[in-house]
């Protein structure tokens, strides 16, 4: 069976070396077109691109419907992993078995660009992996695998995002048994429908007056992006690693306190210990260095 990979991320690179040891033809990668990234704005290939040039595969990038179209000539399947774009109709139709998706929820729950960002924010202990057969709905389609995972209590999204990426990538042995022997897919049940729209970096801000636990689930949700982020002085502080904190000390929302080089930030239950710190055009510290460097005075504030 010929397959292709359509994907951007790297949590799509399990899946492809799963590939490369399986007794399946792995064609081409397909990918988005290079693009600008970092402070510098250089253009960058994705990182499913990198791997494909470093693994001797041919690389295709389509930026049209019809350049898509021509990118799956021979292809019996395409399997989609983060790709980031919409795929029509017609496309769809064109390889022999579709296109199935990973996904990174337990659908119908989180359907949409940040289903594990959203699963930690709001508070879940349990997750998983979705592989479906797209259909012309977002994350709609009907179900052929899905695998359970139980979130850590301090992982954040990208620590989540890897183990899922491997265990979908180890899914995908019971998908081809199944593609091959006919079984079909199971249609989403349409209870527990959730929705997963993708984070903006204005809600990825942190509101001080919300509870212990929510600052902390956000910190979680939002690492590494877009960052949960506050501001300092003026300038914008990205928080990475928080603890919840258990001082006699009485804090109002936002306000900092410094005890034995730890730094904690009152909430509106009690107070969080951040742990690790990244300052406006600098690289991730832990906490202790950048209070050396600040320079704190009683009384003063995150906003």
């Amino acid at each position: 069976m010929n397959v292709a990979v359509a994907a951007t991320a790297d949590v799509a690179i399990p899946t492809l070396e799963w590939l490369t040891k399986s007794k399946y033809q792995l064609l081409r990668v397909i990918t988005t077109p290079d693009s600008k990234a970092g402070r510098g704005k250089v253009t960058t290939a994705s990182p499913v691109a990198l791997w494909a040039v470093n693994h001797n595969y041919e690389v295709l990038k389509p930026n049209s419907r019809d350049e898509i179209a021509d990118a799956l000539n021979g292809v019996d399947i395409v399997l989609t992993i983060a790709y980031g774009r919409i795929l029509t109709e017609d496309i769809l139709k064109i390889p022999k078995h579709g296109f199935l998706n990973l996904h990174f929820s337990l659908l119908p729950s989180y359907r949409g660009a940040a289903p594990v960002q959203r699963s930690i924010l709001h508070g879940d202990v349990l997750t998983g992996i979705t592989i479906f057969k797209i259909d012309k709905d977002l994350d709609t389609g009907p179900i052929y695998v899905q695998r359970e995972y139980k979130i850590p209590a301090n992982a954040n999204s990208e620590q989540v995002l890897g183990e899922l990426s491997v265990i979908g990538a180890s899914a995908f042995e019971e998908l081809f048994s199944m593609v091959e022997d006919g079984r079909k897919p199971k249609s989403q049940n349409l209870d527990g429908v959730s929705f997963a729209p993708k984070i903006t970096k204005d809600e990825a801000k942190i509101d001080w007056h919300m509870p212990t636990k929510r600052i902390i689930d956000s910190v979680r949700a939002f690492t590494p992006n877009p960052g949960a982020w506050t501001v300092h002085r003026g300038s914008l502080l990205k928080i990475t690693q928080a603890v919840e904190a258990i001082i006699e000390e009485k804090l109002r929302p936002g306000m900092l306190w410094v005890a034995d080089k730890k730094l904690y930030v009152g909430t509106a239950s009690s107070a969080v210990e951040i742990l690790k710190i990244v300052p406006a055009g600098k690289r991730e510290m832990k906490a202790a260095d950048w209070i050396n460097g600040a320079r704190l005075v009683d009384g003063e504030v995150f906003e």
